[in-house]
């Protein structure tokens, strides 16, 4: 059975960046080994003949298909629009010049 130690506990801290007492250190420390011990339990189950899975539902492709149709004219499209000029949409301008 893998043991993890308080002193490797402290290192993915500090490597994460992460500040850590002793009591935290202590607590994590037995967390992560009763997590290590359950993985390890589940190594001793017989898999044999057991396909590979990426996804414990079957998938499948739900998107209709890309099939080209009519669609609306340029200037159907810009018969809506609040403000344009030479054929595009004018919005207000969000950049400044900085003599404000």
């Amino acid at each position: 059975m893998a043991e993890i130690s308080k002193d490797q506990v402290k290192h993915v801290a500090n490597l994460a960046r992460l500040e850590m007492n002793d009591q935290e250190a202590e607590m994590f420390t037995e967390q992560l080994s009763s997590i290590i011990t359950f993985a390890e339990q589940l190594n001793e189950l017989d898999t044999e003949g057991v396909d590979p899975t990426t996804h414990v539902l079957e998938l499948k492709n739900v998107m209709r298909k890309d099939e080209p149709r009519k669609w609306i004219t340029k200037e159907e499209a810009m018969k809506n629009a609040p403000d344009q000029e030479n054929g595009q949409y004018r919005v207000p301008s969000i950049l400044s010049d900085g003599k404000e």
